[in-house]
């Protein structure tokens, strides 16, 4: 009776990590939607580049823009169909950029040179995306 009840709650277990480990998570914040999920990441990090330094907000929405960033990575960084995409590659470029800045050197302000660049690289991804590229 004892062993029928062990292989009955490891048959179950077993059922139970089957059936949790095939969902389609996605990150917090993200959908799923290529187009949709880039606009938000646009805005998130529109808004954490745009603050001005001597804000308080400013450390929550870095840290938001770098949570946004990697789920963003996570949930895109593989998919073939979308390496080709010049919205995509733009972005990655701007990400890599904001990323390494935020890595390197936490507690400095963003260069305005790099803020520059990071503004002109998220409208061109935008427009391409509106393109449909």
């Amino acid at each position: 009776m004892k062993r029928y009840l062990s292989s009955l709650l490891a048959l179950v277990l077993v059922i139970a990590i089957a059936i949790s480990g095939c969902g389609t998570d996605t990150p917090a914040g993200m959908v799923g939607n290529y187009n949709q999920d880039t606009l938000t990441l646009l805005q998130n990090l529109r808004t954490a580049v745009d603050l001005p330094d001597d804000s308080p907000d400013k450390s929550a929405a870095q840290g938001i823009a770098k949570q946004s960033i990697n789920d963003y990575a996570a949930l895109y960084r593989r998919d073939d169909n979308l390496s080709r995409l010049s919205s995509f590659t733009t972005l990655r470029t701007a990400l890599n950029s904001l990323a390494a800045h935020y890595t390197s050197y936490p507690n400095r302000p963003l260069p305005q040179k790099l803020k520059d660049r990071l503004a002109q690289e998220f409208a061109q991804a935008e427009a391409a995306l509106k393109r449909g590229s």
